[in-house]
């Protein structure tokens, strides 16, 4: 098969099918007289198996590895199931991040809608982002939950 056809089996597209041959995730294809690469069928296989890895957020580095140690005749059972395992792990930190997230700004949006827009008089401080925006110079003001604004004689929300 020639590259082209590769890439309509796989949906792999041309240009990547080059890139994984560049860092060696692909063995380099026979060529042919005219120096068109030539691809067996065990190309579209581990081209589908990487495209199929990719999906469940193993990168190209974890792959090689898998691919490495079957080229070496070894089993990947317990390699994949680690990689896996860590990337479940990483995910459930990630989503609670993101709950923490949803529920920061869950709280902002409430406050912002009891906050009353007269009472917004500092130029440069959103009072719906920033707790003390607005409140008497000398009250300690929390790092990092401030919107700086460039005053503009709008609105400051």
């Amino acid at each position: 098969m020639r590259i082209g056809e590769v890439a309509r089996e796989t949906g792999v597209p041309t240009k990547t099918i080059r890139y994984y041959e560049d860092i060696g995730l692909l063995p380099e294809p026979d060529r042919a007289d005219n120096g068109y690469r030539e691809y067996g069928s065990d190309t579209v296989d581990r081209l589908r198996f990487v495209r199929d890895a990719q999906a469940t957020g193993l990168s190209l580095t974890e792959i090689a590895s898998i691919l490495d140690l079957r080229g070496h005749g070894e089993t990947t059972c317990h390699h994949v199931l680690e990689l896996l395992e860590r990337h479940l792990s990483d995910l459930d930190r990630h989503i609670e991040t993101l709950h923490k997230t949803r529920d920061h700004l869950d709280a902002l949006t409430e406050r912002a809608r009891n906050l009353d827009p007269a009472e917004c008089t500092d130029p440069y401080r959103c009072q719906t982002i920033s707790e003390d925006a607005g409140n008497p110079v000398g009250k300690k003001r929390r790092q990092g939950a401030h919107l700086h604004l460039a005053p503009q004689g709008h609105s400051h929300h």
